[in-house]
């Protein structure tokens, strides 16, 4: 089957089936009925899959000219033109910046999972972000991440890539991450800090000794966690944290693809933060509910006080009104 799926062989339908053992003769019948009706619906789904797959490249192709006017907007490269008259261009005044500053940064750190990922210090290298780009690739399938960034004082590099190698696309089940060796200048790896410590006194060494460790950096999304080969024996814990980390590594990528690329303005502008928010109280109505707890003793307590404040109101006291009980406790 396309897109990772393998259709259903109807020649084999007259195979055992699987955990049949104990039906009756027409009951396996009527399984094997539902077999064949199962097997034509992978067949349209492999088509659907397909037709798909070619729609989202047609449309791929139509979003292009939609993303390079983009780029050049942000990046200065054109001007869009005054709404008056009386308004000056912006290349026409003297000492103004061009394009818009910091557009991917921000775009980014609009979103809750990205903003994350985004260290302080990874900021400065984050506004020469020029685009990000993305496609799909079909051997193996998956997809690849494009972040093209403008000369800075970081590193060399002017891509930096990202490729998911799926297993099933429609699923997804990713099989591996390969992400780019970053050649950062001399000091200024952002995915590792040095510390310096002072020597003891009365120590010969009089030089501070330092040492290098990882740091959390929105950079590390570049050098996913590895899959071992299958030789290699991992114990149960540590599979899971791999495996947790490969879900994480893929919502990061997911997330860009998605939501970033398409909508990169709206997360610039917050819009599409506040729309994911909005979609998320939607989402999680249910859940901000919480069992009242006390409920039960309110009735017992309702139903012990119910002739005192009978009492009360009947001599025209404070409790003339009572305290009706919710609705739904009459019932």
């Amino acid at each position: 089957m396309s897109d990772g799926k393998d259709s259903l062989d109807l020649s084999g339908l007259g195979a055992a089936i699987p955990n049949s053992n104990g039906l009756d003769p027409k009951v396996r019948k009527r399984v094997e009925k539902l077999r064949e009706i199962q097997g034509q619906h992978d067949e349209l789904e492999a088509k659907f899959f397909e037709e798909r797959a070619a729609l989202e490249a047609k449309y791929q192709k139509l979003y292009e000219p939609l993303y390079s006017k983009r780029y050049e907007i942000v990046n200065g490269v054109i001007e869009v033109e005054a709404e008056s008259a009386g308004e000056t261009p912006a290349e026409q005044k003297s000492g103004e910046e061009k394009g818009v500053p910091a557009f991917w940064l921000n775009a980014m750190k609009n979103h809750e999972i990205l903003a994350e990922e985004i260290q302080e210090r990874d900021e400065e290298a984050l506004k020469y972000l020029k685009d990000i780009k993305w496609y799909r690739i079909s051997e193996p399938k998956g997809f690849k991440l494009e972040f093209h960034f403008d000369t800075n004082p970081f590193f060399k590099n002017s891509v930096l890539t990202k490729t998911y190698h799926m297993i099933d696309e429609d699923e997804p089940i990713l099989e591996k991450a390969i992400g780019t060796d970053i050649e950062w200048y001399a000091g200024k790896c952002l995915t590792q800090k040095v510390l310096k410590k002072k020597p003891r006194k009365g120590s010969k060494n009089t030089k501070p000794i330092t040492k290098t460790e990882d740091c959390d950096s929105f950079f590390n999304f570049f050098s996913p966690p590895q899959v071992p080969d299958d030789e290699e024996e991992i114990d149960e814990d540590t599979a899971e944290q791999l495996q947790n980390q490969m879900e994480q590594d893929y919502d990061i990528g997911s997330t860009i693809r998605d939501k970033i690329i398409p909508h990169a303005v709206s997360w610039f502008t917050g819009e599409a933060a506040q729309d994911d928010d909005f979609e998320g109280l939607i989402d999680g109505d249910e859940d901000d509910y919480e069992e009242d707890e006390d409920e039960d003793d309110e009735d017992e307590e309702s139903e012990d006080d119910h002739d005192t404040k009978k009492t009360k109101g009947a001599a025209g006291g404070d409790g003339q009104q009572g305290e009706r009980p919710a609705e739904c406790k009459q019932q």
